[in-house]
């Protein structure tokens, strides 16, 4: 078992630094999956849509947001989840509400954003998470696994920050926040239509950036690495040891280590980051 030596932080009261003992990497759940009852809310009062916000990382997202005041808005497709995240973003202390939302549709959401900004007056950020795999090597892809993960992850970010971005510019401010991947940058075997749509949300963000910059309006990239959720349940043990063998940290990231750097982003201590894609694969591009 590794050690971990915990350290106060002299100029910050509330940052606890985790340094481990000996040479080990500390392990993931006790580094980012804690609760903290003195941390600072950053979020504090901040009208937050997440789609995809049932499971995974965007559900870590969803509490993680909570824990630090936002108001969350859950979206996602099925109302059995929708509903479970709800309850435990207001188990938080949060204000939560809940919407299926399939974000494909324009229609449904156009409806959620004008309902949101009904009962809360503004939108302060939205995390554009929804997505989908749909793998098969070029040969094998049919265009109806290339269509759907395109309509998905592609088209799916286009309707949210289409959908947000005059209420946004009208209020002076605002954060959009835009779900790629190391296989947008990278590629990745067998992933042809993946990787296409992640690559085409960088290619959003530094466009929207400029376009939405001048209005107040920040609009940035997290690209995960390989990531505990449940999209690699189906997959071998021995693929995702060679998944880790990949990551000089020697393990996949956590859903509550995506969620972080969303809050981070989301947060006014992030004022001046505009236009970023932030990798955080535990290394594996070095």
């Amino acid at each position: 078992a590794r050690v971990l030596t915990a350290v106060k932080v002299p100029q910050d009261g509330a940052s606890t630094l985790f340094l481990p003992a000996a040479g080990g990497c500390p392990s993931p759940p006790a580094l980012f999956c804690q609760r903290s009852t003195d941390t600072m809310k950053r979020l504090e009062g901040k009208i937050s849509i997440i789609t995809g916000a049932a499971q995974g990382i965007g559900l870590a997202t969803a509490l993680k947001f909570a824990r630090e005041g936002a108001t969350v808005i859950v979206c996602d497709v099925k109302q059995a989840a929708v509903d479970e995240a709800v309850k435990q973003c207001q188990a938080e202390g949060a204000t939560a509400v809940g919407f299926v939302m399939d974000v494909t549709q324009r229609d449904m959401v156009d409806a959620v954003v004008a309902q949101v900004k009904e009962r809360f007056g503004r939108i302060d950020v939205l995390v554009n998470n929804a997505g989908i795999t749909q793998d098969a090597r070029l040969q094998k892809m049919t265009l109806e696994q290339f269509d759907k993960v395109i309509d998905v992850n592609l088209r799916g970010v286009f309707h949210g920050a289409q959908a947000v971005a005059d209420t946004m510019t009208a209020q002076g401010s605002g954060v959009i926040l835009n779900a790629s991947s190391v296989v947008g940058i990278y590629g990745n075997f067998g992933q042809t239509n993946y990787a296409a749509s992640k690559f085409g949300v960088i290619g959003f963000t530094k466009t929207w950036s400029r376009e939405l910059g001048p209005k107040g309006v920040r609009v940035n990239a997290v690209a995960p690495g390989f990531i505990s959720t449940p999209i690699l349940s189906t997959i071998p043990g021995k693929v995702i040891e060679e998944m880790e063998h990949r990551v000089p940290l020697r393990r996949l990231g956590q859903p509550e280590e995506i969620a972080n750097v969303y809050a981070f982003l989301a947060s006014d201590e992030a004022s001046y980051v505009n236009g970023a894609v932030l990798e955080v694969s535990g290394g594996m591009s070095v």
